[in-house]
C-alpha cells in the first residue's frame, strides 16, 4: 500500500566506507526507513563511488528498502547489474541516456521500483510525460557529485511544481542534497515524503557508536512532519 509519510533515506556516502555492513545495521537500527546508495561513475558526476559488486555486499545487511541512485552514463547497460545485487528502487537520471522512457521501462521488466532523477537545471516538464511509468522522481537539491553541499533553495518551488503535476499518482518525490533539519521542513510542506541525507545523519556518530545517528534522524523526521501540521 502507498505510504506518503515521512521517509528518511540515509545516503551511505556519508558512512564509513570501511564498515559499510555495519554502517547499515546501525542506521536502520536508529530508525533509518531506506538505505540510499549514490553510485557515481567520474563521467556523469564529477566523482567515483560504488559498483553492482558493493550493492551486493551490503544488501544482506539491510532489512529495507535499498535505494540506489545510478548518476551514471550510460545507464541502460547497468540497470541489470544493479537488478542482481538487490537494489529495490533503481533512479536514472533524465540525461544519463537517449531514451528515459526506454530506461524506466528496462527498470520495471527487471521487476523493480523505476525511479526518475532531475538535476538543478532541469526543469521539472522534463519527466511530464513519464509520470505514469515511475514509482519516484528525485528532486536533486545539489548538483549531484559531491556529498556535503549546500541546497538550492529554488528547487523547492519545483518540488511544489511536481507536486501538482503528480495529482492522485502513488508516486513518491525524494530529495537528494543539503537536507537538514532547516531545509527538510521547506521540500516536505512542498510535497516530498522521502528525504535523503548524508552528512545531517552520519556526523556525530559511528557504527560502533550509533545512537547520534538516531537523534540525527528523528531531529530530521520531527523538523520535515512540523512543517506539514
Amino acid at each position: 500500500m502507498f505510504d506518503r509519510s515521512i521517509k528518511i533515506a540515509p545516503s551511505i556516502l556519508a558512512a564509513d566506507f570501511a564498515n559499510f555492513g555495519a554502517e547499515c545495521r546501525a542506521i536502520e537500527a536508529q530508525g533509518a526507513d531506506w538505505v540510499h546508495v549514490d553510485v557515481m561513475d567520474g563521467h556523469f558526476v564529477p566523482n567515483l563511488t560504488f559498483g553492482p559488486a558493493m550493492c551486493a555486499a551490503i544488501r544482506p545487511h539491510i532489512k529495507g528498502v535499498m535505494d540506489v541512485h545510478l548518476m551514471i552514463s550510460p545507464v541502460d547497460v547497468y540497470l541489470e547489474a544493479y537488478a542482481k545485487a538487490g537494489a529495490d528502487v533503481i533512479t536514472a537520471h533524465v540525461e544519463a541516456g537517449p531514451h528515459i522512457h526506454r530506461t524506466l521501462q528496462a527498470i520495471r521488466s527487471l521487476g523493480k521500483k523505476a525511479g526518475v532523477a532531475l538535476n538543478p537545471g532541469t526543469p521539472v516538464e522534463a519527466v511530464a510525460e513519464v509520470l505514469d511509468m515511475v514509482d519516484l522522481v528525485c528532486v536533486m537539491t545539489v548538483n549531484p557529485g559531491f556529498g556535503g553541499q549546500s541546497f538550492i533553495a529554488s528547487q523547492v518551488a519545483k518540488v511544489a511544481r511536481l507536486r501538482q503535476m503528480l495529482g492522485d499518482r502513488a508516486v513518491h518525490i525524494e530529495i537528494d542534497g543539503g537536507i537538514t533539519v532547516d531545509t527538510a521542513p521547506l521540500v516536505a510542506k512542498a510535497g516530498a515524503d522521502v528525504l535523503v541525507a548524508g552528512s545531517a545523519v552520519f556526523k556525530g556518530g559511528s557504527a560502533d557508536h550509533p545512537a547520534p545517528y538516531g537523534a540525527n534522524i528523528r531531529a530530521i523526521r520531527s523538523a520535515a512532519e512540523a512543517a506539514l501540521g
